[in-house]
């Protein structure tokens, strides 16, 4: 019998989305066939099968550990993630953005653990208790997924799709995917072929809908930097790093209304295109649960009519938290145009220029806390204080005072960086929602959410507005950006944001 897993919807539920094929549970669970021994995302368009020969499970990985294999038709490597434990303050949900950052594959279950503050054998307790599957077997399915999505998708070389799902080698990988998918990769491919030097990789990335993909294009689109990043039309294209090999990615909507974002993915290091897309579907808050949001958001109030007027609004992340820090720092009491306008100043000045232009007006990477931490920037017309301040921010990642690391409770993040001088409570929630993403983070200071949850032409103080986003946790980093939207929308004068 399965391991019974917490968050996994009532059974009568996972039956009716299982039968109408209901996209706003994509991902929530995952159907199994005993009979043929192949599990799908709930919107399968495979004929139903017998209700007696279903199981469901939380997360693929559940469904791998209990021997079943992917679908070859729905694509379970398509779904989005399960939200609950995507972010959030809870020992899974860290260890598991921890492990989605990476550190398995650079470090041990113990040092996980230890960031998480349990030990190993707790740590894969809860997992196999909330997830139905150890951490190192979420880990490889992870890997083995996005394998399958780059030999479905792409023409990339087998070879170097082992090494972009993470594998050192190519025997293990062949073994690996063979044995979760009782096919080997080259089996898999109808019509192999060699990938063409400079060709950029076609990639879906799935979301759950409703997806506000216009929304979060306008607020990127007023705080674009120019060299680095840009939005026209309705997508969003940036280059990095390393400036010697740089890469370069465009997001759009996938033709044909497909619950999913269209990835033109350039990245001569293989091994960091697991790592790209994870960063991506962050920024662009692919696997949130709107229904989960809005339930709490939408509960009456201020809001209620903000959640019905742009359903589906989503929590823009940024791609670097240096540049978030900076841009944060320098968006104190100025407007969005007067932040953006410094922060080009200082891509221009101390940018790392690319050795060969990735596109047409990107030329330019984001300066390293190296390049900036004894950078003049008075130069650039940055006052002297949050100067110093940026100065000091470069200085403390250097020196490892404070961080960006996945998995963070918020509390420590803001009690880490308000430690900094010139970092107050806004600056730092403010960096929480957009370099860590998380959904609680919440900027009570801010003038404009003080103004736009009042509601009647006054303002909320500190203090009251912080009583009211009680009842938004822990999705208040989500009112906020209704909140910011809606003065925004009115073509108000925008304060204290960067």
């Amino acid at each position: 019998m399965p391991t019974p897993q917490a968050n996994l919807p009532d059974h009568h539920v996972c039956e009716q989305a299982r039968l109408s094929r209901d996209a706003r549970f994509d991902g929530l669970f995952f159907t199994a066939v005993t009979s043929t021994r192949i599990y799908c995302r709930p919107v399968c368009p495979a004929p139903p099968p017998k209700p007696s020969n279903v199981r469901y499970y939380a997360n693929a990985a559940a469904a791998e550990a209990d021997g079943f294999r992917p679908c070859l038709r729905c694509r379970p490597e398509l779904a989005p993630g399960h939200p609950a434990w995507r972010r959030g303050e809870h020992v899974v949900a860290r260890a598991l953005e921890i492990i989605e950052d990476g550190a398995l594959s650079e470090a041990s279950l113990g040092a996980v653990a230890t960031r998480v503050g349990v030990g190993g054998r707790q740590l894969r307790r809860l997992f196999v208790e909330h997830l139905g599957a150890p951490p190192l077997a979420v880990h490889t399915t992870r890997r083995l997924l996005f394998a399958k999505q780059l030999l479905t998708e792409t023409t990339l070389p087998v070879t170097e799709v082992a090494l972009a799902a993470g594998f050192g080698s190519l025997r293990r990988f062949n073994a690996a995917f063979a044995q979760a998918n009782r096919i080997a990769p080259r089996d898999l491919r109808r019509q192999p072929r060699t990938l063409e030097a400079g060709d950029a990789l076609v990639l879906r990335l799935g979301y759950r809908p409703p997806y506000d993909f216009d929304g979060v294009l306008d607020f990127l689109r007023t705080r674009a930097l120019p060299g680095i990043e840009q939005v026209e039309g309705h997508a969003y294209a940036r280059v990095f790093g390393p400036a010697g090999s740089p890469g370069w990615l465009r997001l759009s909507a996938w033709p044909g209304g497909e619950h999913a974002l269209r990835l033109e993915l350039h990245c001569p290091q293989p091994d960091r295109m697991l790592s790209v897309v994870t960063r991506l579907r962050r920024m662009f808050d692919l696997d949130a649960e709107p229904q989960a949001i809005g339930a709490t958001l939408g509960a009456g109030g201020v809001l209620a009519p903000l959640l019905r007027r742009w359903p589906g609004l989503r929590l823009p992340g940024g791609w670097d938290g240096f540049e978030i820090a900076v841009r944060a720092v320098l968006g104190q009491q100025v407007s969005v145009a007067a932040a953006r306008t410094l922060a080009a100043r200082i891509v221009e000045r101390w940018g790392e220029p690319l050795a060969t232009p990735a596109l047409p007006g990107l030329a330019r990477l984001f300066p390293t806390p190296e390049r900036l931490v004894d950078a003049d920037l008075r130069e650039v017309g940055v006052v002297n204080a949050r100067a110093q301040t940026i100065r000091g921010i470069a200085r403390a990642l250097l020196d490892g005072r404070a961080d960006f690391r996945a998995g963070q409770p918020l509390e420590a993040f803001v009690a880490s960086w308000t430690a900094l001088p010139g970092i107050g409570e806004w600056t730092a929630q403010y960096m929480a929602m957009r370099a860590l993403s998380h959904p609680d983070a919440f900027p009570a200071a801010d003038l404009i959410l003080r103004r736009a949850a009042a509601g009647d032409g006054g303002e909320l103080s500190t203090r009251a507005l912080s009583a009211m986003a009680e009842a938004w946790r822990p999705w208040r980093a989500y009112a906020v950006m209704h909140l910011w939207r809606s003065v925004a929308t009115q073509a108000q004068p925008s304060r204290k944001r960067a």
